[in-house]
């Protein structure tokens, strides 16, 4: 996936299974060439890396989403072409904005991290980023009294979504929170966990679900 994603429109294409799912340990390596876990002559390990230079070719990145034992998806972002600009541009005016709100974003996906911080940045809002749990901890603790907002990727490595969720609140037990997973049975184990989250953002999501989201979040009707 390219780490240099800027923001705007993307079409996006989804790929899913319920198989077996990518272990962790091999999850950064499936786009090298020649990488392949099926056995000799089964495979030559280019598909992947070749999907992904085509990708690229075409200014789109690649988000990946895998749970063992419950499936994977491939998120294929390319750029849309807008063809009446003039007819988006007044919706993302309308908006909400922020006043100034400090909102903690955690991903262990640089490119998602630098979409959401620019994002919100042009809508009013302050923001700093952790790339997984444990950072988010210090993170929080450097910037404890201005928090007001945690927004967390659930699938992450070293300490996930729900640990840091579980962290955080033990430091400020009413901090509201977002999450966000591309697979939609991490909404059903966050309910069963008893962990009270304040919304639930489901990837790839557009900067109007965002803004919503952190609107309604951070001031309920």
């Amino acid at each position: 996936m390219s780490a240099e994603v800027r923001t705007g429109h993307y079409v996006v294409l989804t790929v899913a299974d319920t198989g077996t799912g990518i272990p962790p340990e091999v999850r950064d390596k499936i786009f090298e060439p020649f990488f392949t876990t099926k056995e000799p002559g089964k495979g030559t390990g280019l598909g992947l890396a070749t999907a992904k230079d085509i990708v690229k070719k075409h200014d789109g990145f690649i988000h990946v989403y895998s749970e063992v034992g419950v499936g994977t998806q491939f998120k294929i972002y390319l750029p849309a072409l807008l063809s009446e600009a003039t007819v988006a541009e007044p919706l993302l005016q309308a908006l909400p904005t922020g006043h100034g709100e400090l909102v903690l974003v955690v991903d262990d996906e640089a490119a998602v991290r630098e979409i959401v911080k620019a994002t919100l940045e042009s809508y009013g809002y302050r923001v700093v980023t952790a790339e997984d749990g444990t950072q988010a901890v210090v993170r929080f603790t450097e910037h404890a009294e201005d928090v007001q907002l945690l927004f967390t990727d659930i699938q992450m490595p070293h300490m996930d979504g729900m640990a840091t969720i579980r962290a955080l609140r033990n430091l400020q037990p009413d901090l509201r929170v977002i999450a966000a997973s591309g697979l939609t049975t991490h909404q059903d184990a966050l309910k069963s966990s008893g962990l009270e989250v304040q919304g639930f953002v489901a990837k790839p999501f557009t900067a109007a679900s965002l803004l919503l989201a952190i609107n309604a979040t951070l001031h309920p009707k």
